[in-house]
């Protein structure tokens, strides 16, 4: 069993930075990939980034590209994002997740845990 806890959003204005932050605990079977979704009310969760077990190689969303930046320190069991230039559209609860295995996923059905969310709004 693993469990994935986000942390770090919260209310902010446009321009703003937030570092959202998720911890892994339980038992994960290394290396696994790690990403991040986010979902705003009445739409689809979306993928945002994502990035494999070395943290080598990372993937955006072209709406959070430049923007938006995924790390991992895995002797911390942590995987974060810190999200710079934050726009109204970026408000959502944003989903940290882990697959079980290595590589770089892009789509939902690659990941296995996935957190609680939590709450970035940005406002104008």
């Amino acid at each position: 069993q693993v469990q994935l806890v986000e942390s770090g959003g919260g209310l902010v204005q446009a321009g703003d930075s937030l570092r959202l932050s998720c911890a892994t605990s339980g038992r994960t079977f290394s290396p696994y990939a790690m990403g991040w979704f986010r979902q705003a009310p009445g739409k689809e969760r979306e993928f945002v980034a994502a990035i494999n077990w070395s943290g080598g190689i990372t993937y955006y969303a072209d709406s959070v590209k430049g923007r938006f930046t995924v790390s991992r320190d895995n002797a911390k069991n942590t995987q974060y994002l810190q999200m710079n230039s934050l726009k109204p559209e970026d408000t959502a609860v944003y989903y940290c997740a882990a697959a079980r295995y290595s590589g770089i996923y892009l789509r939902e059905r690659g990941y296995d845990y996935w957190g609680q969310g939590t709450q970035v709004t940005v406002s104008s």
